[in-house]
């Protein structure tokens, strides 16, 4: 029987993960339709994307783009819609049957939590979403009967050594992480670092946001509270170790002793794929390992004394209520503000820790608190910058 094809919106279709996306759909035009594209201002890139995959909607999220937008697209046939409230009502459009949140940060909340609530499964490249509210987007998930669909190469390995192994207990996970451009570093090293260095990543081609949060460690930390929501674990069970290499994306350890590791060469559109076509496996043509290119894959533990944003992350995590949210928003503010120029690369963890310390915690929030949280966290640490 001919598989019915699948149709997709791409929340963040500009961004490095929409655009991979785009690259995985386009090879198999038998298996994908795009029903959906937005973009927050990237609007050359929005058009050029749309009148390729002719998308039924596109949603430019910058108000003073929409008449660009939609004076090229009008031709096309492609309606065009405006301002973020736009992405809540897009996602939950009859034909989706997908929605893949490639936005960065706190953005792909309200979004995601309407694509759930109109039952489309989720495929997750939006870390935040967890990371500020896991407990609602999983409890209503499950609710919805919705499925959610990690992209992160990390998560993605783990859900894949689950496949099959759904009933056997798990023991612990360990997230690998490549260590950053920083491996090995000082705090004395550290303290002069430029942006540029920040920015360049030994192994993997990522956002601005994100290199610098793989940099500083926040990356891992963000990944290990998702962790915890996508596979309903306790902090005692998820472990990081540095891996340099990247090509063991992480590893499950059963109650028996065994390990299973997903392994591969660092390429997002291998979980991006598999995301997409879940639960098959569609073949590519993208590079194969071969481990005679590597003769050594190494392990290391990671520096939490050094890189301050893991221990920030766990103490987020093992508290709960609001503090990953308001570790999120800081961390938001100051990556920001340390690609301006502003602050020093130290400076970005000890911003965090202080807005940690400063925001009421709430034990049970809303959507609402979080969102409060989250603004009152961006607050704090907008004042303290301008100290």
């Amino acid at each position: 029987m001919e598989e019915k094809k699948k149709h997709i919106a791409i929340i963040g279709s500009t961004g490095s993960i929409g655009t991979q996306a785009l690259d995985v759909i386009a090879r198999f035009p038998d298996r994908f339709v795009v029903e959906v594209l937005t973009a927050n201002g990237n609007a050359r890139l929005l058009i050029a994307q749309a009148k390729t995959f002719k998308p039924n909607v596109v949603v430019i999220c910058d108000e003073s783009k929409y008449k660009e937008v939609e004076e090229a697209l009008w031709p096309e046939g492609i309606k065009v819609y405006t301002g973020i409230k736009s992405l809540e009502e897009v996602v939950r459009m009859e034909p989706i049957d997908l929605v893949l949140t490639a936005v960065v940060g706190f953005a792909g909340l309200r979004s995601t939590v309407s694509a759930i609530d109109a039952g489309k499964d989720i495929a997750l490249a939006n870390k935040e979403t967890l990371v500020v509210a896991g407990e609602i987007i999983t409890e209503l998930a499950s609710q919805r009967n919705v499925k959610l669909l990690p992209v992160d190469s990390e998560h993605s390995a783990i859900f894949q050594c689950l496949a099959g192994e759904w009933y056997n207990p798990v023991e612990k996970i360990y997230l690998t992480a490549s260590g950053g451009p920083f491996r090995g570093r000082t705090r004395q090293e550290l303290a002069s670092v430029t942006r540029e260095e920040a920015l360049k990543h030994p192994n993997w081609s990522m956002g601005a946001k994100i290199t610098i949060d793989s940099a500083s460690m926040m990356n891992k930390g963000l990944e290990v509270i998702e962790a915890r929501w996508l596979f309903g674990l306790k902090a005692r069970q998820i472990d990081i170790v540095i891996h340099p290499q990247s090509i063991i994306h992480s590893i499950v350890q059963f109650a028996d002793s065994s390990m299973k590791a997903q392994m591969g060469l660092p390429d997002m559109r291998v979980p991006i794929q598999y995301a997409l076509g879940f639960p098959w496996r569609l073949p590519a043509d993208y590079p194969r390992l071969d481990f005679a290119d590597f003769s050594q894959l190494t392990f290391e533990k990671p520096d939490f004394e050094t890189f301050e944003n893991l221990k920030h992350a766990y103490r987020a995590l093992e508290k709960g209520g609001n503090l990953a949210c308001v570790m999120n928003a800081a961390n938001e503010v100051a990556v920001e503000a340390f690609l301006k120029g502003n602050i020093r690369f130290l400076d970005m963890a000890e911003l965090i820790g202080e807005t940690m310390e400063a925001i009421p915690f709430l034990k049970q929030p809303s959507i609402p608190d979080y969102e409060a949280s989250d603004a009152q966290a961006r607050e704090y640490a907008r004042q303290w910058l301008n100290k």
